[in-house]
């Protein structure tokens, strides 16, 4: 059977800022994201099994990127708890706002880093990422591949 590739296309809102940088992304902002999952398997080929023919139903596909990122970062504000702005994630916070806190500057290319390790822990065995691109403008975007990673 062929292995196939999968994409899905998701969108969200988030805000961010960059602490530490030398241009106007130091200050809060935030992005109409656009985020494309691939997986790559083969399709079922078991006739009895309602998804014959799929490599993973798009729902499910949906479901995963859903729950693991769409609703938590659609609408919310994401700073490096390693920095002062968590002082102003504290009040964002208690205020009533969504914020996420991570362990990095929330760049485009380190929330795929991010998003990489959560959509891949939830994946079927059979399913395996092979990319995402993360668009932040009209004109920028980061991309990830499996295939670029280095394994230990």
């Amino acid at each position: 059977m062929s292995t196939i590739r999968i994409t899905k296309q998701f969108h969200f809102e988030t805000g961010h800022a960059l602490f530490g940088y030398d241009g106007k992304c130091k200050n809060v902002h935030g992005h109409s994201y656009k985020l494309s999952v691939t997986v790559i398997g083969t399709p079922i080929s078991d006739s009895a099994n309602v998804k014959c023919g799929m490599v993973i139903d798009f729902g499910d596909l949906k479901k995963i990127v859903g729950s693991e990122i769409v609703d938590k970062f659609d609408h919310a504000t994401v700073f490096n708890k390693n920095t002062p702005h968590i002082e102003l994630a504290n009040e964002l916070e208690k205020r009533g706002h969504s914020v996420i806190l991570v362990d990095y500057q929330p760049t485009s290319e380190m929330m795929l880093i991010d998003f990489a390790k959560k959509i891949k822990n939830k994946l079927p065995d059979s399913i395996k990422l092979h990319s995402l691109k993360l668009q932040e403008t009209g004109t920028s975007n980061a991309e990830w591949y499996a295939s670029d990673q280095k394994t230990i």
